[in-house]
């Protein structure tokens, strides 16, 4: 029998199914795609790739320009594939050891979980209450009574799409001296960011996203924005040349031109908003409020449901027996026709016309 590291059979597996979908609805991934001149552009800078060094150059060019955008340097920034890995690390750095802890809302990120156990933490859970807002002064006293290495706050948050202002995630950066990780992989629909905050709290990480907003979910790009004593430490968690050269090109040319995605981002934020009116005027649905570029929506019959938009081609995100999402579908929101569609076999099933 193979010896493998004790505890990995516990850990869980991310899951999702996948196959050929008419319309696919399950990843909040952007169904837009790039804007042409973005497109473009990217073949044009791939053409010049010089594919037989590594990317260091690229790489830190990369870090150069975002950090620049806020305000800051390269040493601030660290790239990672996608920043599921940069959170990854993360958990990886301040992790361990049981005696070390990671606290974090519930329902939120399922990787957190994932990370929590790869990294031999303890993982705390707190609850949100049930109309899935968060209870800040429960969260700040678990986090007291259980004195952990870091805390993690999805904001806004998935899969419930809400979200905390920046008032109250500096609340929490005021009460609490361990490392505070701010997700924001859907910040651009929301439009608000916690990065500011970085000036006076030095224990505070953000993490942002290319897959949502700027559509390029199959690049797997990510950063992170932190102190640069902070960035350093992270950075140790890295192997050399973790990152390809195309999909650096693929985000320095996003990044560059992310004024493109202004249109679309708003189109999405629109859509989001009509469809949300929409199925909260159907019975047997709850819909929850959202600023992301998905809705979260409650049928007690959502097995069925979803089984029915399987059988139509339609993939969304059933969450079958997770806590404290029984009953819930998470619908990323996608182009007009493609709403419009899972709206009209959302309608017929509930109103039992199919």
């Amino acid at each position: 029998m193979l010896n493998y590291r004790k505890g990995l059979d516990q850990i869980p597996i991310y899951d999702y199914v996948e196959r050929f979908w008419s319309i696919k609805l399950n990843a909040n991934e952007s169904n837009v795609g790039l804007p042409p001149l973005v497109e473009e552009r990217i073949i044009s800078r791939i053409s010049r790739i010089p594919f037989h060094r590594y990317p260091n150059e690229e790489y830190d060019l990369l870090r150069e320009q975002i950090g620049k955008s806020y305000g800051y340097t390269k040493d601030n920034i660290i790239i990672g594939n996608g920043s599921s890995e940069i959170i990854e690390k993360v958990f990886h750095a301040f992790g361990g050891n049981k005696n070390r802890k990671a606290i974090y809302p519930a329902p939120s990120f399922s990787m957190y979980d994932i990370y929590a156990k790869s990294a031999d933490m303890e993982a705390i859970i707190v609850p949100l209450s049930n109309d899935y807002t968060l209870d800040i002064n429960e969260f700040l006293s678990k986090i007291e009574k259980n004195n952990p290495s870091l805390v993690v706050i999805c904001n806004p948050n998935n899969p419930t799409g809400q979200v905390l202002s920046i008032e109250e995630i500096e609340y929490i950066a005021q009460h609490i001296s361990c490392a505070m990780l701010v997700d924001e992989a859907y910040a651009e629909f929301y439009g608000k960011s916690a990065i500011p905050l970085l000036e006076k709290y030095t224990h505070i990480m953000i993490a942002r996203t290319f897959s949502k907003a700027y559509a390029l979910a199959g690049c797997r790009v990510g950063y992170m924005l932190a102190h640069k004593d902070v960035i350093q430490m992270i950075a140790k968690t890295y192997m050399p040349y973790h990152m390809n050269v195309l999909s650096i090109i693929a985000a320095d040319t996003v990044f560059q031109m992310r004024d493109e995605f202004d249109l679309q981002i708003h189109m999405i934020c629109a859509e989001r908003i009509r469809m949300q009116k929409k199925y909260m005027n159907l019975p047997m649905l709850t819909v929850y409020p959202s600023n992301t570029n998905f809705l979260l929506l409650h049928c007690s019959k959502a097995k069925e449901l979803n089984n029915l938009l399987n059988e139509h081609g339609v993939s969304v995100r059933y969450f079958k027996h997770t806590p404290y999402l029984e009953n819930k579908l998470r619908i990323s929101i996608g182009c007009p026709n493609e709403n419009d569609d899972v709206y009209r076999l959302i309608r017929s099933f509930v109103e039992g016309n199919i």
